[in-house]
């Protein structure tokens, strides 16, 4: 049997932020190939922070049902933030620097403290989180059309691209996660509703899981972090020009423009 070269696969998807989306990763991750996968995604992390990117945090991924219906899988993922990705609060995000993005709603959690366990329980994620903030993920794939595999968007690093962090975050006590309702407007209009419960049941949850995922690679979630904890309703396609704003009940609201206005 072929050795599976994930350097290959690694600089295939490196080189498609510049060059265009490619196949399907068929030639060498089996659609349920994790550890293949993540190690694909670790290679390139490396890479990027060698480049010069420092990482900020790291995101859920297919936390909610809808998203992973739409993507045909069944299970969480996680991916990287680097300081590179954030776009401030009423900024812009120019669309020659994606290939076929989405928006979707989330909630965010900051860090006030490390969570070095792989025990790490909802309650001590919720004692670590400083701030909590609505907050916009802007996913992209670098696979052609979206037809990935969970292997192929965990080592396109999460199908991540972007993120929005409402410029005001609150403190976690007494605030409504599970139950606040999200709603994702382009220009107005409404594009996706849901609330934090899509997220594995409570954003907390999905922070868990990260939390005792990444504890147990060696690669401990650290005050400071950033977490995007899955979205909240379906992504939407993104078209240039449009602005896009995320409201969250209870918690905040933020917004992006996706090239000039």
């Amino acid at each position: 049997m072929k050795a599976v070269d994930h350097e290959a696969l690694a600089k295939r998807l490196r080189e498609a932020y510049s060059g265009g989306a490619v196949p399907p990763l068929r030639d060498g991750l089996e659609p349920t190939d994790v550890t293949g996968a993540y190690a694909v995604q670790e290679i390139n992390t490396r890479f990027w922070e060698a480049e010069g990117r420092r990482i900020v945090g790291r995101k859920a991924g297919l936390t909610a049902k809808a998203v992973q219906v739409q993507l045909g899988v069944d299970q969480p993922d996680f991916g990287v933030l680097f300081h590179d990705m954030r776009v401030a609060d009423g900024g812009m995000l120019d669309p020659a620097k994606c290939i076929q993005p989405k928006a979707e709603a989330e909630i965010a959690f900051v860090l006030g403290a490390d969570l070095p366990s792989p025990a790490t329980t909802v309650e001590e994620v919720a004692a670590a989180v400083a701030a909590v903030h609505a907050a916009i993920e802007i996913v992209d794939s670098r696979i052609a059309d979206w037809k990935i595999t969970f292997a192929d968007t965990v080592a396109d690093n999460g199908s991540s691209a972007f993120f929005v962090l409402a410029g005001e975050g609150l403190p976690l006590a007494g605030l409504d996660l599970e139950g606040a309702s999200m709603e994702m407007t382009f220009d107005g209009e409404t594009v996706s509703t849901g609330l934090g419960a899509a997220a594995l049941g409570n954003p907390l949850n999905a922070a868990a899981w990260l939390a005792q995922t990444l504890a147990a690679r060696g690669e401990p979630l650290r005050a400071g972090d950033v977490l995007l904890a899955g979205a909240l309703g379906p992504m939407a396609a993104l078209r240039p020009g449009v602005r896009v704003e995320t409201r969250i009940a209870g918690i905040g609201a933020c917004s992006f423009t996706y090239g000039e206005a």
